[in-house]
């Protein structure tokens, strides 16, 4: 599927990530369908989308959306519990929480339900691409890759995109293009089997396994180590102190 075909985007999985991914996707101009298990999960969801620090209301009064964005964002998102509403998306992103077993399933039952020219994408953090699309359908093999947001999803720019063997140049096309149209800087990879995590992660880990070893030989303390990093890389926050992250104000 083409990057122009793409109308509609339905979100498996709310709560801060799934929110975020529907706030800037329908800011995008997207149409959005937000998919949750239980109503309260869905209100959470929604007040994620409209409500917290890094919702629309917030971004207008800080004066980084327009009134008129988000006025003609909010028509654009809905809610269902429903898994049938997914049915006639043209692109999946599953947000759900980081579980293998539960991706593969999900997305099994999805293969069933939505479209058959339907875009397959996970929001993973790590999972291999092809471990979680192991169980779709061969055809829909070419349509399934990674999307993996950093939190929060509204004011993290980066989209780390992952192929597999099977991912047609279409789909990578399409994939890119609805990151790009959300505000995201993309970043592509390649899936890797055996590992976990792509580059944000990876990288970071190896730099904390280094920090660690620092820490742990007695050369600077937690303390030191964070400072130099947030000082002389301008790091946000380093490896020790409090790092916030999903659900979290950094």
């Amino acid at each position: 599927m083409k990057l122009e075909a793409v109308k509609t985007i339905g979100v498996l999985g709310g709560g801060v990530m799934g929110g975020g991914i529907a706030q800037v996707t329908a800011l995008a101009g997207f149409d959005v369908v937000v998919r949750d298990l239980t109503q309260e999960l869905i209100d959470q969801t929604h007040d994620a989308i409209f409500e917290s620090r890094w919702g629309m209301k917030r971004a207008v009064e800080i004066g980084k959306l327009e009134f008129d964005q988000v006025s003609e964002a909010i028509p654009r998102i809905s809610f269902s519990t429903d898994v049938a509403a997914l049915s006639s998306c043209d692109f999946i992103i599953e947000a759900v929480p980081e579980k293998l077993e539960l991706k593969q399933k999900i997305f099994q039952e999805l293969d069933a339900i939505v479209k058959p020219e339907a875009i397959f994408t996970s929001n993973t953090s790590g999972f291999v691409i092809a471990d979680i699309a192991r169980d779709v359908s061969d055809s829909r093999k070419t349509l399934f890759a990674g999307m993996h947001f950093s939190n929060p999803v509204p004011t993290m720019k980066m989209c780390e995109v992952i192929y597999t063997p099977e991912t047609s140049e279409e789909t990578i096309e399409t994939v890119s293009g609805v990151g790009e149209r959300a505000g995201k800087a993309i970043s592509m990879v390649q899936d890797a089997p055996g590992t976990y995590g792509f580059l944000l992660n990876r990288i970071f880990a190896a730099a904390r396994r280094e920090a660690d070893l620092i820490v742990d030989a007695g050369i600077a303390s937690e303390e030191d180590i964070d400072k130099a990093m947030i000082t002389g890389r301008n790091w946000p926050a380093g490896f020790y102190g409090d790092r916030g992250g999903i659900g979290k104000q950094w």
